[in-house]
């Protein structure tokens, strides 16, 4: 029992991302379907705390250009549900909350 509880310390997570990230040509490519006022985010996935993870990230350590440069917030009402999680469930849930999100007009990011 204790071992199944200790593979669930996977997270997915969503950063909210300032307005100046569009000006990236390569962000504006990944995202020819982004409605005009929705979000931009970035999704990841760790085995850490996201809180922990995205301080990572605005420090540089194994950070994504685009969450160091224009990460703001976390934005755990878009995540929170479902954490904590396996490993292969994480790696899955990245791509699908991604995908979601897309399709409701977000301007997303993932590495």
């Amino acid at each position: 029992m204790a071992r199944k509880r200790a593979s669930l310390h996977y997270h997915v997570y969503v950063v909210e991302l300032g307005d100046a990230v569009w000006n990236n040509a390569r962000f504006r490519r990944c995202n020819p379907d982004y409605r005009l006022g929705m979000p931009f985010v970035y999704v990841g996935m760790t085995g850490l705390d996201p809180d922990v993870r995205f301080d990572k990230h605005k420090a540089g350590i194994q950070a994504n250009n685009f969450v160091r440069d224009h990460g703001v917030r976390l934005l755990p009402a878009l995540y929170a549900v479902y954490n904590p999680m396996p490993y292969q469930a994480a790696v899955e849930m990245e791509v699908e909350l991604g995908i979601a999100l897309r399709e409701k007009g977000y301007g997303v990011w993932q590495a």
